[in-house]
């Protein structure tokens, strides 16, 4: 019960902060003294500080202003990208406090001497929020792949060539201990929880985030939550078929979504078949030459990037018959891609509705890009605390 009412009180300081404990007491309905005892257990976690003296009526004297603490529980993001790695720390007012990306290519590696780097980049970011003063909680790790969450197995990450990698184990053995056990989670259900968090937000409704760096994932928001499945592998937008007796595909299907609209298959069609594929994170990597070139005019790049947008929307169209989203977010590569993408994809959604719709989903375009899995892991710790303050007793 003491759990429960702490997160009750935690939730309203969020709410309504900067909060007296008499108004706490009243939105509650605990007494006065059982919120004055939560506070006192809230503040000895590092949760919530007193601030000023503030009015909340007409009559009376001030009271003691409560807060939440942004410094007292900070979440830690990091993310194993296919040629990346990054750190990202959200302190509990959910600000960005430090953030860093690191190219190295992990196509092929031991996920031992991947883990061993994200360690050190781990290190890293934590030196910054010690001398910020901040206190980490735990850390997320966002994974591109199948990742069976009840096992703590990796069960498949075509484009890393890692199979049934125990993975949480591997996090927990390598990375530096916090308060919480280190988590991991699919970075495309990450990537959708940072646009829930830190992008568009909640005016999105239940949304479907396209995911797109070298491979192609969706993650699925629905009452703010993620949507996993049965078996937490929901999402993998990259392998529906899109072309019967197509492509081969690393998942060992054939004519999946990411051989028409990859970013391999497009710089492919585009004629920067030589150029290696890179995620959007590189700065001076694949995309950028794409980028150049499109904005140059290139007609072949132009016409690459209409077929890639025009398979993506007939994979979506069928999605969105089939969840009903209020929106569709493109984010990752496809950020970077909207302005010769996204007309392709509206148009074939635009058709896909029939009669059995007025309209189809909103279709926009994320701000967050090829950062939105890192933000998302961060927040995902603050977000737990949020919910189960007692797990910082």
């Amino acid at each position: 019960m003491r759990e429960h009412n702490l997160a009750v009180v935690l939730a309203e300081v969020i709410r309504h902060q900067p909060v007296t404990r008499a108004r706490l007491a009243e939105i509650t309905g605990f007494t006065k003294t059982t919120v004055s005892n939560l506070l006192t257990v809230l503040a000895e976690a590092g949760l919530v500080r007193d601030g000023g003296f503030v009015h909340e009526g007409e009559r009376g004297r001030p009271g003691v202003a409560v807060s939440i603490d942004p410094n007292g529980a900070a979440g830690l993001g990091l993310e194993i990208n296919v040629d990346y790695l990054a750190a990202c720390i959200v302190d509990f007012g959910r600000r960005i406090r430090y953030r860093h990306v690191v190219a190295s290519d992990h196509r092929g590696r031991a996920p031992e001497a991947v883990v061993e780097a994200l360690s050190r980049l781990a290190r890293e970011a934590l030196a910054s929020a010690k001398a910020q003063e901040l206190a980490v909680a735990g850390a997320v790790v966002a994974l591109p792949g199948l990742i069976d969450r009840e096992q703590g197995l990796l069960r498949r990450a075509p484009n890393l060539g890692w199979g049934q990698v125990p993975i949480r184990s591997l996090l927990r053995a390598g990375l530096p201990a916090l308060r919480l056990a280190v988590d991991e989670d699919n970075e495309a259900n990450l990537a959708a929880l940072g646009e829930l968090w830190f992008g568009a937000g909640r005016e999105l409704g239940d949304f479907v985030h396209v995911s797109g760096e070298i491979g192609i994932g969706a993650g699925i928001v629905m009452d703010g939550r993620i949507f996993r499945g049965a078996h937490g592998f929901a999402g993998e937008l990259g392998h529906i078929v899109v072309e019967r007796g197509g492509a081969a595909c690393g998942c060992g299907g054939r004519g999946c979504l990411e051989q028409s609209a990859g970013q391999e298959a497009i710089l492919r069609a585009a004629g920067l078949e030589g150029t290696k594929v890179t995620s959007a994170a590189s700065a001076d990597g694949s995309l950028s030459a794409l980028l150049a070139r499109l904005e140059a005019g290139d007609d072949r790049a132009r016409s690459a990037v209409k077929r890639a947008g025009k398979a993506l929307g007939i994979t979506l169209a069928s999605v969105v018959h089939l969840l009903d989203p209020d929106t569709i977010v493109l984010g990752g590569i496809f950020s970077a891609l909207a302005p010769w993408a996204k007309p392709a994809v509206a148009k074939v959604l635009a058709k896909g509705s029939g009669t059995l719709r007025d309209a189809m989903p909103r279709l926009v375009v994320s701000r967050l890009a090829g950062g939105a899995a890192v933000l998302g892991a961060a927040g995902l710790v603050v977000e737990r605390v949020t919910a189960e303050p007692a797990l910082l007793l």
